[in-house]
């Protein structure tokens, strides 16, 4: 059967996270009532990865398979127009019949958004988290560097995690102050294969408390050696995170394809030799 697959971009706000639940809107179930008023049967979309309620996505890959015959940019624009205002389509196209988000992800850029001054900013009231205080973006950034790597990521994750296993490779952490060239925005970018449930807000809430002061320097490097949760620092809140990029592996990319694979820096932790840290 023929797949169609998408580059979503939403606003997370008003949406109970992507995966599709019952009694709540998801952004999964509306693009799959979409999706099957265009088709005339029923459609089940995938995704590549699933968000939290109140995350935002700028490219979250995702697709479906259906019968009908409809040119790429016809999926484009009906389901633009059949959808919330808060999620959009910004590529439609046919791919190979067994095409899957998952397995086609080589890895995926979260983003976290942080406002750190002491006047509000209703513009990003749903979409950054607002500090008062103010926060050492230096230590923040030297204690980011010790989560670079294949680690047991098991002090950085919800408690309700049902994953196996917890060990994770980061090839790229990140904090960006003066962002976008604002004075008080900072943003903190992770790059990663895969990812445990909560996983980037618990990086971000940590850097936080140590940047702040409520954590000692090194709590990362401990936390990834005893693997305790509870000494971690705080769960950033969802409103400031994005799901930015999924990058995709070479064997499925397409003519002229908007989606990148994993960047050249990515490999030397990407290679089977590299050892996991303890």
């Amino acid at each position: 059967m023929p797949t169609v697959r998408l580059i979503v971009r939403y606003d997370g706000t008003d949406f109970s996270g992507w995966q599709r639940q019952r009694g709540v809107p998801t952004v999964q179930e509306s693009i799959e009532i979409a999706a099957s008023v265009m088709a005339c049967e029923r459609v089940t979309v995938r995704g590549a990865g699933r968000t939290d309620a109140g995350v935002h996505a700028h490219g979250q890959l995702a697709a479906f398979r259906t019968e009908a015959d409809i040119p790429d940019y016809g999926w484009r624009l009906g389901l633009t127009g059949r959808l919330p205002r808060s999620i959009g389509i910004t590529d439609a196209r046919r791919v190979q019949d067994d095409f899957d988000p998952r397995r086609a992800s080589a890895g995926k850029r979260y983003r976290y958004l942080i406002i750190s001054s002491p006047h509000r900013d209703p513009l990003l009231r749903d979409r950054a988290w607002h500090l008062w205080g103010d926060l050492d973006v230096s230590l923040m950034r030297r204690e980011a560097e010790a989560l670079v790597g294949s680690h047991d990521f098991a002090a950085f994750r919800a408690a309700d995690c049902e994953r196996e296993t917890t060990v994770r490779t980061l090839f790229r952490v990140d904090v960006i102050d003066r962002f976008q060239g604002r004075d008080d925005l900072i943003a903190v970018e992770v790059e990663g294969t895969a990812f445990l449930k909560n996983m980037v807000r618990v990086i971000v809430g940590t850097l936080v408390d140590v940047g702040r002061g409520r954590l000692p320097p090194g709590t990362v490097r401990r936390r990834l050696a005893d693997h305790d949760r509870t000494l971690s620092g705080m769960t950033a809140p969802p409103q400031g995170l994005y799901l930015d990029e999924v990058f995709i592996k070479d064997e499925w990319r397409v003519d002229d394809d908007p989606l990148r694979p994993c960047p050249a820096y990515a490999w030397r932790y990407l290679q089977p030799d590299v050892a996991v840290a303890p």
